[in-house]
């Protein structure tokens, strides 16, 4: 299974690398979104430091969403979805390693670009830490949520306005705690708890998401 899993990884980072410009569309529109609102908000540095850490967990959330319809639809269109179904190896493993790949190449350059991003709106140091350390926790949490939305949602019309329905109530809780980490730091209360209500969301999404998004494929293909 291990070996199953690497190569299905490495096939995904192949693919993505052949097509930069989908992944730098994410990350561009990350970007943009977190650049405009010092711009549209104007140059008070308290009321951005303020609104940071809900603008740049909402941007990550978005970003998160545009790369969703990705994952599995490529593969859905040439076939190769329907030989990984019927393989021998667990599908769930295989869901797992492109939900891995699709972190990889759609979320990681998220949480390397938030610290550039939050000197913007002149957060601390330490606050900047607590925001990519939230960041690096939370992401693969939306990653894993929205494989299950886009394989219940694959080759449906209109399937991106469904899987933004399917998964953005689910998403609530990861951009509060999220969001909320920065700002009980600010305030003096510790981001501990909020960090490890993520890492506990994120062990739960690892371990169960993979299989409904499996079972999600299995449903959309019949």
């Amino acid at each position: 299974m291990l070996k199953v899993f690497g190569c299905v990884l490495r096939r995904d980072l192949l693919l993505a690398y052949r097509r930069r410009s989908d992944v730098l569309t994410t990350l561009f529109f990350f970007v943009i979104v977190v650049s405009l609102f010092p711009l549209g908000v104007g140059p008070e540095p308290d009321l951005l430091r303020t609104m940071a850490p809900g603008i740049l967990w909402v941007a990550a959330l978005l970003a998160s969403m545009l790369s969703l319809g990705r994952m599995f639809s490529l593969d859905y269109l040439d076939g190769t979805l329907e030989q990984m179904v019927l393989a021998s190896e667990p599908l769930g493993v295989i869901v797992f390693a492109k939900i891995l790949a699709h972190w990889l190449v759609s979320g990681l350059p998220l949480v390397l670009m938030a610290p550039v991003l939050g000197i913007q709106f002149d957060l601390p140091t330490g606050q900047l830490g607590i925001l990519v350390l939230s960041l690096l926790v939370g992401t693969p949490v939306l990653s894993l949520i929205g494989a299950i939305g886009a394989a219940l949602t694959l080759g449906l019309r209109g399937g991106g306005v469904l899987v933004s329905l399917l998964v953005l109530p689910l998403y609530i809780p990861v951009l509060i705690f999220g969001a909320g980490s920065v700002g009980a730091e600010a305030s003096g209360l510790g981001a501990q708890s909020h960090v490890l209500l993520l890492g506990a969301g994120l062990l739960m999404a690892a371990a169960l998401a993979p299989w409904a998004a499996a079972a999600g494929l299995r449903i959309s293909l019949e």
